[in-house]
C-alpha cells in the first residue's frame, strides 16, 4: 500500500470537504443545512451530510486505478454503505479499503456552533474480517465554523508517528504545529468526562462519572471544581481535544449501556460507530492510549453499523489513575 499517496489523497478530500462546508455555512440558511435528508438504521443523514458526498467518490475515482482499486465504506454511500471503485471491479481484487466519515459532528457544525471533523482510515484489502486495527494510514481534518479561518489537519502512518498542520482558509498557507497531549499525571483540575450527550441513559452515565470522581478523590477541597467536563458531540472532536492537550480523559460507553437496555427491553439510543473512530491511529501514533470498554486495544469491525465503546487516556499515568476504578464501576452497574 502506498501510504504517502493515500495520505495525500485523503488530506486533499478533507480539504475539499472543509471548503464545501465552510461555503455552506456562509451561503446556506440554517433551515437548509439542518433539514433531514434520510433516516438510516445507523443515524440521521442531514442535508449538509448529503451535500459533501458528491465530492468523495469522484475524487477517489481519479486515483483508484493507480492504487489497485478501492473499497469505500461510508454511511449512505453505495449499496449497504459500501462502494467499489472503479465501478465493475470485483471487491476481492481491490487493493485498498477505506472507511470514512465525511462530517463527524454534523449536529454541531450545521448549527454553526462548533467544529466538526472529516475522518478517514485506510488499510490493505487483504483480510476476510477487516477491523480498525488493520488501518495503516489515517487522516483527520477540522471543519471549522464560519467565524474561524483556520483548520487543523492531522495524519498518521503506522510506525511513523502523528503529524499536524494548520491551514489558513483565506490564504491556503499551511503551518506545521505540534501535537501535545496532556502530560498531567491526574485528571484533577482538568477536563475529563463520560460522554452522555444523547438520551436515554444519561442519568446512569452521570452516576458512573460521579461515583468515579468520588472514589478517586474521596476528600476533595470544598467549593472547588475538581474536574471539568466537555460534552463535545463529535468523536473526532473528542480525539482532537485529547491530541491538543485540552482534555485528559474521555469515555464513550453508550454501546455497553444500550446492550444492557436491550436485555431489559428498554429503548436504546444512538451509539458511536466504527467510522466515527476511523482516525484512531492518529491518537495511538501520538502516544495517547485508546481502548475498548474492557481495556483492550480498540478493534471493532470495519463497517458502518457496529456499536463502538471507546476510552481515551492522555497518557499512562491517567490510565493508571482511572482505569481500574472505572472498570469496577462498569461491573457494578452491570455494563460488563
Amino acid at each position: 500500500m502506498n501510504h504517502e499517496k493515500i495520505k495525500n489523497i485523503l488530506l486533499e478530500i478533507g480539504r475539499l470537504v472543509c471548503e464545501h462546508v465552510h461555503h455552506a455555512l456562509k451561503h446556506q440558511s440554517m433551515e437548509q443545512r439542518t433539514s433531514v435528508h434520510a433516516e438510516t438504521e445507523e443515524d440521521t443523514i442531514y442535508s449538509i451530510d448529503r451535500d459533501v458526498e458528491s465530492i468523495i467518490v469522484p475524487e477517489l475515482s481519479k486515483y483508484a486505478e493507480s492504487l489497485g482499486g478501492i473499497i469505500l465504506i461510508a454511511e449512505g454511500i453505495g449499496d449497504e454503505d459500501c462502494v467499489v471503485i472503479p465501478e465493475g471491479l470485483e471487491p476481492e481484487k481491490a487493493a485498498v479499503r477505506i472507511i470514512m466519515d465525511p462530517i463527524d459532528g454534523t449536529r454541531g457544525i450545521m448549527y454553526d456552533k462548533r467544529s466538526a471533523f472529516y475522518l478517514a482510515g485506510a488499510s490493505p484489502n487483504n483480510s476476510k474480517n477487516p477491523s480498525l486495527q488493520d488501518i495503516e494510514t489515517a487522516v483527520m481534518v477540522e471543519l471549522p465554523t464560519s467565524r474561524s479561518m483556520l483548520s487543523d489537519s492531522f495524519w498518521a502512518v503506522r510506525g511513523q508517528g502523528a503529524h499536524r498542520f494548520t491551514r489558513d482558509l483565506q490564504t491556503g498557507q499551511c503551518t506545521d504545529c505540534p501535537i501535545s497531549p496532556s502530560k498531567s499525571k491526574t485528571i484533577l483540575g482538568g477536563f475529563a468526562q463520560i460522554s452522555r450527550f444523547f438520551p436515554p441513559g444519561k442519568d446512569i452515565l452521570a452516576q458512573i462519572e460521579e461515583e468515579m470522581i468520588q472514589t478517586l478523590f474521596s476528600d476533595p477541597p470544598t467549593r472547588r471544581a475538581i474536574i471539568f467536563e466537555d460534552q463535545y458531540i463529535s468523536t473526532g472532536g473528542q480525539l482532537y481535544e485529547i491530541l491538543t492537550g485540552h482534555d485528559r480523559f474521555t469515555a464513550d460507553i453508550r454501546g455497553i449501556l444500550y446492550r444492557r437496555f436491550e436485555s431489559e427491553n428498554r429503548w436504546i439510543g444512538l451509539t458511536c460507530h466504527p467510522y466515527d473512530v476511523s482516525a484512531h491511529l492518529i491518537g495511538t501514533e501520538a502516544g495517547v492510549i485508546i481502548t475498548d470498554a474492557e481495556g483492550q486495544p480498540l478493534d471493532p469491525p470495519m463497517d458502518t453499523c457496529s456499536p463502538v465503546d471507546w476510552i481515551v487516556y492522555a497518557n499512562q499515568s491517567i490510565r493508571d489513575e482511572v482505569e481500574t476504578v472505572l472498570h469496577n464501576l462498569l461491573l457494578k452497574h452491570k455494563l460488563l
